[in-house]
């Protein structure tokens, strides 16, 4: 039987460490259920249907796999 990490943080998903300082300088801590079971799969570059209810982080679990690969260095 296979188990699944133990996601406890942001850090545990493999955000980079500009999003991982600005998720905590506004205040989010743990990741929400259907965070931490998305953002790793999106970040591996897998395609995903999540449903979940309202309120629970939806949006976040999309956007930042999708702010993670936006290279700040190309921006103009």
């Amino acid at each position: 039987m296979e188990t699944k990490p133990v996601v406890t943080t942001f850090a545990d998903l493999g955000l980079p460490d500009a999003l991982l300082r600005t998720l905590a300088a506004v205040g989010y801590e743990t990741p929400t259920p259907i965070q931490a079971a998305t953002i790793p799969q999106l970040l591996a570059g897998r395609d995903l249907l999540g449903t979940a209810q309202t309120g629970t982080g939806k949006t976040a679990a999309f956007a930042l796999p999708i702010l993670a690969r936006v290279d700040l260095a190309q921006a103009h």
